[in-house]
């Protein structure tokens, strides 16, 4: 596993604006917003502030948002195209996607 490059960088969740945000020292480095239900966690969009590109930044959103899913059992729907690509690379976290469990029968 990788850590961010900068070690003053810290992620927080945000629940009443519906997103991540990093942080580093003072400065916003960065967010990832999402749509929440009881059981599933959609992230809709991830925005690196150019000044902390490189940086490590959209990986650390992803990993301690995807943490956090984990430790409180919440499947994960990969809307943003950042993360779609971040889990792919990482299969340690594919098990928290969401699969649509249809109980239609024929």
């Amino acid at each position: 596993m990788t850590e961010p490059r900068d070690s003053a960088l810290q992620v927080t969740d945000v629940p009443e604006a519906r997103r991540y945000e990093a942080r580093c020292g003072d400065e916003p480095a960065g967010i990832a917003e999402y749509i929440r239900t009881e059981e599933l966690i959609a992230f809709v969009h991830t925005e690196v502030y150019p000044a902390y590109e490189g940086r490590g930044v959209g990986s650390a959103l992803v990993r301690a948002s995807l943490d956090r899913a984990r430790k409180d059992g919440t499947a994960v729907l990969a809307v943003c195209p950042f993360y779609t690509a971040w889990i792919a690379r990482h299969p340690e976290y594919q098990d928290l996607l969401y699969t649509k469990q249809s109980r239609v029968t024929d």
